[in-house]
């Protein structure tokens, strides 16, 4: 029996063609993932079986739905499966949610639309639905900025199997969250698939999630569906040539050269940070330890990494790192003088790239104004031709030509956008970058290219950087050393290869078997 048949589908909006003949189907109880790099057509695939497509859309084919043709019912017809037959989890969960709704009044919304229970009956069934996913310590009348990354994500599945849809839509749900999080929501989401016998479609670039959650897969480029399968066939067999590229960059290995000799560049000792707790219904105000008797050092030349589930202390210690968040005990050093201290002239040699490159520049302004901003630090700031040519190199330094200058920031890709930022942290020669989790947004051939960008300025310069991210296959590949942090404290640090290879802590071994691996077989003959 099929659920969803997308049937030879083909999309254009306005004048550009961007889905061409996909065809899939999913059964009840099935999971299906769509892979593919960004601007493949995957989202708008799943957007088109919601109707929830830009003006200016023009579409053929078929979407059966129980035998139905979407593209034929009216928009009441369309708001009466939308939410309860058919439903969707939205990739960044703090954007899909209201930010001055409780959780608990934006769950129990589809069931108040789409039933005829009171809201006391809404409300105990949003309660179940919250226990369902996990939730149950949360109480309905929280807000979403006061939950983590993985607890929204918990709410936006359970505003969407409220009223237990046929269909469950999931676009990138996991890319944002840190490996256990990330294991913890894909139990749950196959749990609920056996529980309620729906069909689950898995719009992801993550192959290696694939691998061990979906059942079939179809791998689309360009709007087209190139290879589809049982997952374990496809996966294994790679029949077609964009099919095995995906996989060698989500297994690439970046050439990384040799640190140099080591010398004390950061010092971080004993450092606290802790922050006063409100009062919240009734519990009583207190302290939070956010960083914890935190000591290291990073070398000159050295790529440290910083590994932790949310909520472990990164970003705080980050910040006080870079002189932003002041500290109640121990001490920051770059090279013998205080981040606190030393002001500008010590803050001036250490830059960041951030994890979301287009929000971190602002879009009204032309790339050469983006890239050079960190010249207001410096005294003597270059000027005129000088400066044309610090833009030109910094530029060329990352891949990019010198005439991208005058271009603005959405005329790049995702992955260009992350050069750039790049160039902005390098175009004032810091001493130390802070990599912000900054390849985690990117689909995995852009990842191995920004990753061998980074590892070609390490042969051109003595680039030192400290390297956050929750993805450890990407921090075991670009980092020397690597520190593993939970609840404020550095549990366990080491070199990268020791400490993968063989941890110690019992949170470090947690770690790593939480993160999703490609299975041998992808990489040898035989069956799966």
């Amino acid at each position: 029996m099929t659920l969803l048949s997308i049937q030879d589908l083909s999309l254009s909006i306005g004048d550009v063609d961007i889905l061409h003949g996909v065809s899939f189907d999913i059964a009840p109880g099935q999971i299906a993932a769509v892979t593919g790099e960004s601007g493949s057509g995957k989202s708008l695939t799943a957007l088109t079986v919601m109707d929830l497509l830009p003006r200016g859309t023009r579409t053929t084919g078929r979407v059966m739905f129980e035998g139905t043709d979407l593209r034929a019912l009216d928009d009441a017809a369309m708001c009466k499966l939308r939410g309860n037959d058919i439903a969707m989890i939205f990739q960044e969960p703090m954007t899909a949610l209201n930010p001055v709704q409780t959780v608990g009044d934006q769950v129990a919304e589809a069931i108040l639309i789409h039933t005829d229970q009171t809201r006391a009956q809404a409300q105990a069934r949003t309660r179940a639905m919250m226990d369902r996913v996990g939730l149950d310590s949360i109480a309905l009348d929280r807000y979403p900025h006061e939950l983590s990354g993985g607890q929204r994500q918990r709410v936006c599945i359970a505003m969407a199997i409220a009223l237990r849809p046929k269909l469950l839509i999931a676009d990138e749900p996991t890319t944002a969250l840190d490996v256990t999080t990330q294991a913890t929501i894909l139990d749950l989401l196959k749990d609920l698939v056996a529980e309620f016998q729906m069909g689950l479609l898995m719009i992801t670039h993550d192959l290696a999630v694939v691998a061990d959650f979906a059942d079939t897969i179809a791998v689309m480029e360009q709007g087209r569906v190139v290879e589809s399968g049982p997952t374990g066939v496809v996966l294994r067999d790679q029949t077609h040539p964009y099919t095995r590229s995906l996989l060698a960059a989500s297994a690439h290995q970046v050439d990384l050269p040799d640190a140099p000799d080591p010398a004390a560049l950061l010092v971080v000792d004993g450092v606290t940070r802790t922050y006063r707790k409100p009062r919240m219904g009734l519990a009583k105000p207190g302290v939070v330890r956010a960083v914890d008797d935190v000591s290291f050092t990073l070398g000159r030349g050295e790529r440290l990494g910083l590994v932790g589930e949310s909520g472990c202390g990164k970003s705080t210690l980050t910040r006080a790192i870079l002189g932003l968040d002041a500290v109640q005990a121990g001490t920051i050093t770059l090279d013998g003088r205080s981040v606190f201290d030393g002001g500008l002239p010590v803050r001036r040699r250490m830059q960041v790239v951030f994890q979301d490159p287009y929000g971190s520049f602002n879009p009204r302004h032309r790339v050469n104004r983006l890239i050079s901003e960190p010249f207001h630090l410096l005294d003597h700031p270059p000027t005129g031709a000088d400066r044309d040519a610090a833009i030109a190199r910094a530029l060329s330094d990352v891949g990019l030509s010198p005439d991208d200058a005058g271009k603005f920031i959405h005329e790049f890709s995702g992955g260009q956008r992350q050069r750039l930022a790049i160039a902005r942290a390098l175009i004032v020669e810091p001493d130390l970058i802070v990599f912000d989790e900054a390849v985690s947004a990117l689909d995995v051939s852009v990842r191995a290219q920004v990753l061998d960008l980074i590892a070609d300025l390490c042969r051109k310069r003595p680039l030192s950087y400290l390297f956050i991210s929750h993805d450890l296959s990407v921090v075991r590949t670009v980092t020397d050393r690597v520190l593993v942090m939970r609840a404020g404290r550095i549990v366990e640090q080491g070199a990268t290869a020791d400490v993968f290879h063989a941890p110690q802590h019992p949170y470090t071994q947690d770690l790593l078997a939480a993160a999703p691996v490609l299975p041998d077989y992808v990489f040898q003959e035989g069956p799966p």
